[in-house]
């Protein structure tokens, strides 16, 4: 007998601030620092919470995308990545509230497997079905842009 999965969930996550720029969150037995660069008053133990959301897309985009890939029965290989995230400040400044403060992320995919362009191309469009992370961004308002391609 199969055992089927959940399909939805509640997840839940404890925290606790360290300081008034460093948080600590406890996620599936893991420690994850967030923190602000010494500039901004943190003392850089790990990314700020803007990054750390928007680093999320870089992770999502290649779990979701290897999944989809073994589920076409197409080899990637490995994936690389290069972002750039458009980010209206405004907001975080304490100047006015933004609706959009990841106002574009342009985020290009270069994978190094024997697949082909056209296979690769199968897998993209499969992973912007199921990315949760990029789902979070576009539907939020964020101009996301993310291009495949074989490098």
């Amino acid at each position: 007998m199969a055992i089927r999965p959940k399909t939805k969930m509640t997840i839940k996550l404890a925290g606790r601030g360290t300081s008034h720029s460093r948080s600590e969150a406890e996620i599936d037995g893991n420690t994850v620092v967030i923190d602000e660069p010494v500039a901004r008053g943190g003392t850089n133990e790990g990314p700020s919470p803007t990054a750390t959301a928007y680093a999320a897309l870089i992770g999502c985009t290649n779990v979701i995308g290897h999944k989809c890939a073994h589920s076409l029965g197409i080899d990637i290989g490995n994936l690389a990545f290069d972002m750039e995230v458009d980010f209206d400040r405004r907001g975080v400044l304490l100047m006015e509230e933004v609706d959009v403060p990841f106002t574009a992320i342009r985020l290009a995919v270069a994978a190094d497997g024997p697949c082909t362009e056209e296979e690769l191309q199968n897998v993209a469009a499969e992973t912007a079905k199921f990315c949760a992370i990029s789902k979070l961004f576009e539907r939020s308002g964020t101009d996301l842009n993310i291009t495949w391609r074989k490098g």
